[in-house]
């Protein structure tokens, strides 16, 4: 029996339409468009990847987006210079820094240089804390899409054990955070943690995010488990998660596939954050 396939590009898809219609309605009632305007540093190409996949997302919702690419060698005085325009710029209502940046420019004083109110990644330590205390904020966009995903498919969080196999800022501890405030029971792995495979064996959800090709075998997997694979990873000219996906197809209940799985949802929910941030004008 394989699992069932989480359809993220399908489910995100039909947010965005949702999406369009809700920018057509802002846009008749106030005259006000969502703006998102983004910034690119260096020649990453992952990172021209994304941007080109969210230039294309922002012109089917509607959505006006300007995407600033700037040389490696820019320095951070003027990336610190861009953000300060964009929170100048009352068209602007989102403001994306691509990561990662060139190692001579400091990421955390260039995310707490972005103004609160139109930090639609919810990297800023204000937006963080919000979320840490559950307060209403802006969710960052991977965590925010795992959650709609969930939503979509009906999985009832409260009193199930969640296992989040990674603690980064971007996705594991949000995501934790945000299974948590469903009245999930949640426990967070990483490199240190002994008898791995113990541990995620007890998930009734496990949202794995480690960035390593194929990290969770389907031995450490519990029946019928609903499995939400992060990672994307290149390996031999081929995308693949951080679950190896074969065995653990076989294993779990749901399982999201890579690529088409998170990804999709994680531009829909940036796109989500936008035009909440440009709601928030009237």
């Amino acid at each position: 029996m394989s699992a069932k396939l989480i359809d993220g590009k399908g489910i995100g898809n039909q947010l965005r339409k949702d999406l369009a219609q809700d920018v057509a309605k802002l846009k008749e009632k106030t005259g006000i468009v969502p703006g998102l305007a983004v910034l690119l540093v260096g020649e990453d190409p992952a990172s021209h990847t994304y941007v080109r996949m969210k230039e294309k997302a922002c012109a089917k919702a509607g959505i006006y987006s300007e995407v600033h690419r700037l040389p490696a060698e820019t320095s951070e005085e003027d990336v610190l210079g861009w953000v300060d325009k964009f929170n100048k710029d009352s068209k602007i209502h989102g403001i994306l820094v691509q990561l990662p940046l060139p190692d001579h420019i400091d990421e955390n004083k260039v995310i707490e240089a972005i103004d609160p109110a139109k930090d639609v990644d919810g990297f800023h330590p204000i937006n963080a804390g919000r979320l840490f205390i559950g307060e209403d904020s802006y969710l960052p966009c991977t965590p925010y899409g795992i959650m709609k995903l969930l939503e979509v498919e009906g999985v009832d969080l409260k009193g199930k054990q969640a296992v989040v196999v990674g603690r980064s800022n971007i996705v594991g501890k949000p995501v934790a955070l945000l299974l948590l405030r469903q009245h999930a029971t949640v426990t967070i792995c990483h490199s240190r943690t002994a008898d791995l495979g113990a541990v995620t064996r007890t998930a009734d959800v496990l949202v794995v995010a480690v960035g390593r090709p194929e990290f969770v075998t389907g031995d450490m997997i519990k029946p019928g488990a609903v499995v939400i694979d992060v990672g994307v990873n290149r390996v031999d000219d081929k995308l693949v998660g951080d679950v190896e996906f074969e065995g653990a197809e076989k294993v779990a209940g749901s399982i999201t596939p890579v690529p088409g799985g998170v990804g999709p949802m994680t531009i829909t929910m940036l796109l989500r954050n936008t035009v909440e941030a440009a709601e928030k004008c009237q």
